[in-house]
């Protein structure tokens, strides 16, 4: 499927891939770590993706002002490996996401999109889930016990005018609820999130 001669080098690049989870690829900087060119970072990314060690994440610009056009996000399928507790857990979100995702498109329910969101003024949001190319849903992850709600998430709510907007907390307990009862901002404990994705 893919003529690589540097196993070796692409094995690197798969193991500094687990140390970038949540943030933007710079394929310049990995390819001057292995020695590379930047477009055989790019083919060897590509190759991953094929064989399914990662998945990509893009931005979403569409009615965002002041938005940055940048690098996707580099996700692992097996987000176990990760040995970061803090993006393992991002990671586990995102790989949640994109199966429910790609499920409700299977089922022909809408056209489903998954994106992070970023500005120029630096404000981010770990992820936006669009439907029929338009945002549905906000989430922002937190792995602490700080349960102060993200500016971030307040901001793009009202930005982009989201129907839901969710903090997902890993530090809390089951709560029997429905998530998607009303529209508006929660924090929700990460159990009862995913529990009503699909």
């Amino acid at each position: 499927m893919a003529n690589i001669q540097e196993v070796g080098q692409m094995e690197v690049l798969a193991e500094l891939l687990k140390e970038q989870i949540g943030q933007l690829v710079n394929r310049t900087s990995l390819a001057k770590k292995i020695r590379v060119s930047v477009p055989t970072i790019s083919r060897w990314l590509e190759t991953l993706e094929r064989f399914y060690y990662c998945f990509s994440i893009t931005p979403w610009h569409k009615n965002v002002s002041r938005s940055l056009i940048k690098e996707p996000k580099i996700y692992l399928w097996d987000w176990s490996i990760i040995s970061d507790i803090g993006k393992r857990f991002e990671n586990y979100i995102a790989t949640h996401l994109l199966k429910s995702i790609d499920l409700w498109n299977d089922l022909g329910v809408g056209k489903y999109g998954l994106y992070y969101l970023r500005n120029k003024d630096k404000r981010e949001v770990d992820f936006l889930v669009t439907k029929n190319d338009k945002p549905w849903i906000l989430v922002e992850v937190k792995n602490s016990a700080n349960n102060s709600l993200s500016k971030n998430l307040i901001f793009f709510k009202k930005e982009l005018n989201a129907p839901y907007a969710f903090q997902v907390l890993n530090t809390e307990e089951y709560v029997k609820t429905s998530c998607f009862v009303k529209e508006g901002i929660w924090m929700v404990p990460v159990k009862t999130f995913l529990s009503q994705l699909i």
